[in-house]
């Protein structure tokens, strides 16, 4: 089975080492350059994991991790951030507000698709 992964990430460079390091492993890519598409695609496409970045332009991430927690139907999909946010009380914010886990940017490649890998383990 291919698991399916929505990332939402307006920088044009980490959606591009994000989603060349996802689609090497074999998992189907969705992108979305903001929070407004992503939701859309996350209801349309019903993804298995949602990697979502906090600084996007619209609407931050603190928001979209809410408003994707409280529809019905994607409201149990695993959302992992990943973000430059790294200061103190960044990860509990974030966790508070919906997401499952964490990635500090910048990524490491050699670690990352086995950082969000465990996520997929609860959805099958």
């Amino acid at each position: 089975m291919t698991h399916k992964v929505l990332v939402i990430e307006d920088n044009a460079q980490n959606m591009y080492l994000i989603h060349f390091l996802l689609e090497s492993q074999g998992y189907t890519v969705i992108e979305a350059e903001n929070g407004l598409i992503g939701i859309q695609k996350a209801k349309e496409e019903r993804p298995d994991i949602i990697l979502l970045d906090i600084q996007l332009p619209e609407m931050d991430g603190y928001e979209i991790a809410r408003i994707l927690r409280s529809t019905p139907g994607i409201d149990t999909i695993p959302i992992i951030a990943v973000t430059s946010y790294a200061m103190a009380g960044d990860k509990e914010r974030i966790l508070a507000a919906g997401a499952t886990d964490y990635i500090e940017k910048p990524i490491n490649p050699a670690t990352f698709v086995d950082q969000i890998k465990v996520h997929f383990k609860t959805r099958e």
